[in-house]
């Protein structure tokens, strides 16, 4: 039957046998084990536990889950984390985010996870430590922390998101037959990140890294509808987009008017989930485009351009069926479509 040895202080009692049995060589832990199940020392209790569990050593005055288990003992199939001390960090970050912003006490956390709160606490120090969780001065609640956040933003950078989106663009493109572009917001203007050509011998021209104004784009609209964006923000992106005009170029009245228009361009995306422009950024030439969501807000979008006469309305339609069908399956986890 396998033991289960009870010691006064696992540090003590480690060095004192690792240097009875092998002072020459740097401590084993499952050979120790296996030594202290076939000939255990006499100053150790012994109790016995279920046949099959192996032999571990417990300190009498840690917790049960600060046991040093038998390498032998922990199989490919063991559902055990290998480093369970990271593992409850991780357990507690995902706790900290599904309670979003209010947070959760420390008992909260430690009875969520099953764990003794001073083993939930030191997890959550190490967390603050590296800014991965902070605690509200005001109420005790530990919340995720400005690193935690920022993963995800480095994660889906500018930099990385054309390198993940491109198996997606280049599928889209040749379902469809059709130019993709992905585009993010850049100030009041749309970057275009990458792109995609088709294989027709007449192509409409653009340019990786390209500028447009943002509220005059099927691109821009996408993001700025699922940005939460307002009237008075969207005079900013209006202005934006006179092209090099200066600001007092357009009367009151007339801007007025141009920010509604832009507003029941975005109002419209919102109830189809996507957006169009028909020849409002160049002559000849209409887009249709579909925000990439993250937790419900537009990181970036992707589009399709063709000539206007190609670009019906049945035909966006037909388009947007399309990228709803070919794009879910290649985004990277944690983006949607609407």
């Amino acid at each position: 039957m396998a033991a289960e040895y009870l010691v006064g202080s696992a540090t003590d009692a480690v060095l004192d046998v690792a240097h009875r049995r092998r002072p020459a060589h740097p401590l084993n832990p499952a050979a120790l084990a296996h030594a202290w199940h076939a000939a255990p020392p006499a100053w150790l209790s012994q109790k016995a536990v279920p046949a099959g569990q192996g032999a571990r050593l417990v300190c009498a005055h840690a917790h049960p889950d600060q046991a040093i288990v038998p390498e032998s003992s922990m199989t490919e199939t063991s559902s055990a984390s290998p480093v369970e001390s990271v593992d409850r960090a991780l357990l507690a970050l995902q706790a900290l985010a599904r309670a979003g912003s209010r947070g959760l006490t420390l008992a909260e956390l430690a009875s969520s996870l099953g764990l003794h709160k001073t083993t939930v606490h030191r997890a959550l120090q190490a967390l603050r430590y590296r800014g991965f969780a902070v605690q509200d001065a005001a109420s005790g609640h530990y919340v995720l922390g400005p690193s935690a956040t920022l993963l995800a933003d480095d994660f889906l950078s500018d930099e990385n998101l054309p390198l993940m989106l491109h198996p997606a663009l280049v599928a889209l493109s040749g379902d469809v037959d059709e130019l993709v572009h992905l585009g993010v917001l850049s100030g009041p203007h749309v970057v275009y990140l990458d792109k995609v050509e088709p294989a027709r011998p007449v192509r409409v021209w653009s340019a990786v890294g390209r500028r447009s104004p943002a509220v005059r784009t099927a691109l821009g609209r996408a993001l700025l509808a699922y940005r939460g964006a307002d009237r008075a923000a969207l005079a900013g992106y209006v202005r934006a987009g006179e092209e090099g005009a200066a600001p007092s170029t357009a009367t009151a009245t007339e801007e007025a008017a141009a920010v509604e228009s832009a507003w029941e361009a975005l109002e419209a995306a919102r109830a189809r989930g996507y957006a169009t422009e028909r020849e409002e950024n160049e002559p000849g030439i209409s887009c249709v485009a579909v925000p990439l969501l993250r937790s419900g807000s537009a990181i970036a979008a992707v589009s399709l351009t063709a000539p206007a006469e190609r670009m019906t309305t049945e035909r966006l339609e037909w388009l947007h069926g399309r990228m709803r069908a070919v794009l879910p399956q290649l985004l990277p986890a944690g983006l949607t479509l609407p």
